[in-house]
C-alpha cells in the first residue's frame, strides 16, 4: 500500500506536509468525489473481506467504491500516513421507516483531534446525508455546509448527528416542489447516534459479515452506488438513477429521477461513476422502499 497511490486514486495532488485542519478537509472532499459508497459486491457474487490490504485493492487499484466499513477504513489508514491523531467510533444509524436507532452498531466513523479540537469524519453514509467537510465535535451548534446543516447533540455521553433537509424539486413529478419527509417528521433528519469509545476495524467483522447473508437489511434489498459530486449528488439504486443539485433555488435542491434498463445500468457505472465490475450485477430494489436515496439512505 502507498500512500502516493491513494493520491493518485482520489486525484489529489497538493501539498500535504502538515497534519492540520485544512488539508484534512481537501484530503476528505477529494476522497468523496472519487470514491462512491456502493454495495454492488453483494449483488454480483463477490465477498467483502474487512481487512485494509483486500479494501485498499478493491479501492484504489480496481477503482471501485465500499460501504462504510471500506471507505472509511481506507480514509482511517491514509490520515495515519499522514500523521494525523485518529480513531475509529461504532454508530448506531437511525431508520427513519422506523423511527427508531438500530439496536446495534451497523456503521463507522472517524474522529481526528487536531490543535486540541475534535472533528468527526465520516466518508461512508451517502446519499443526501453525506458530510462534505469535517465537522467540529461540539453539542448544539449549527455547521452549514453544501448539502444543508448539519448538528451534534450530546445526550450523557452520547452524540447525535442531524441534518436540517431542504425542499425537493423533481421536475419529472410535479410542477410543484415535492418536500420528501415522512408526515409528522418535520424537517430535521436524525442520522445517527455514536460515543467516543475508540475501537478497531475487527469490532465489525461480525457486522460485516451479517450484512453480507441477513435478507433484512436495506444493503440486501436494493443495489447501491452514490457519488457527491461538485454540485451535489448523484446515486443508482437498482435501477433507478438519481441526480441532485444542492441549492438549485433558496432551500431547495433540485432533483431528477430516470429509469433505466440492465444495459443502461452497465453503463451509467462506467461513465459516470468510473467503475467496470469484473462480474455481472444483478440491479435490486424491492418494491415498497423509496428507489432513490434522497430520504432512505
Amino acid at each position: 500500500m502507498n500512500i502516493q497511490e491513494y493520491f493518485g486514486r482520489i486525484s489529489y495532488n497538493k501539498p500535504h506536509k502538515d497534519a492540520d485542519l485544512k488539508t484534512l478537509s481537501t484530503i476528505f472532499q477529494h476522497h468523496i468525489q472519487a470514491i462512491p459508497f456502493e454495495n454492488l459486491s453483494m449483488h454480483c457474487g463477490e465477498t467483502i473481506e474487512l481487512d485494509l490490504q483486500s479494501t485498499y485493492n478493491k479501492i484504489v487499484r480496481k477503482k471501485r467504491g465500499g460501504w462504510c466499513l471500506e471507505s472509511n477504513h481506507l480514509l482511517f489508514w491514509a490520515l495515519q500516513e499522514l500523521g494525523y491523531d485518529v480513531c475509529i467510533l461504532g454508530a448506531n444509524s437511525y431508520d427513519p421507516a422506523k423511527r427508531a436507532y438500530t439496536a446495534e452498531m451497523n456503521h463507522i466513523l472517524l474522529k481526528v483531534e487536531i490543535q486540541g479540537n475534535s472533528y468527526i469524519v465520516d466518508a461512508g453514509f451517502g446519499g443526501a446525508y453525506q458530510m462534505w467537510q469535517p465537522l467540529v465535535l461540539i453539542s448544539g451548534k449549527d455547521q452549514p455546509q453544501v448539502p444543508g446543516i448539519f448538528r451534534f447533540k450530546e445526550d450523557n455521553g452520547t452524540w447525535y448527528l442531524e441534518k436540517v433537509k431542504r425542499k425537493h424539486y423533481i421536475p419529472e413529478q410535479s410542477e410543484t416542489p415535492y418536500f420528501s419527509v415522512a408526515p409528522g417528521m418535520g424537517n430535521i433528519r436524525q442520522i445517527h447516534r455514536f460515543t467516543l469509545q475508540p475501537r478497531h476495524i475487527n469490532d465489525f467483522q461480525e457486522l460485516n459479515a451479517y450484512l453480507q447473508v441477513s435478507p433484512d437489511n436495506i444493503l440486501q434489498k436494493k443495489s447501491i452506488c452514490s457519488l457527491q459530486t461538485t454540485e451535489g449528488l448523484i446515486a443508482l439504486v437498482g435501477w433507478t438513477l438519481t441526480e441532485m443539485k444542492y441549492n438549485y433555488t433558496e432551500d431547495m435542491d433540485l432533483v431528477h429521477i430516470t429509469t433505466l434498463t440492465d444495459e443502461e445500468v452497465e453503463k451509467t457505472l462506467k461513465d459516470k461513476f468510473n467503475i467496470e465490475l469484473e462480474n455481472k450485477l444483478v440491479p435490486v430494489n424491492v418494491r415498497g422502499l423509496p428507489p432513490n436515496l434522497v430520504d432512505k439512505i
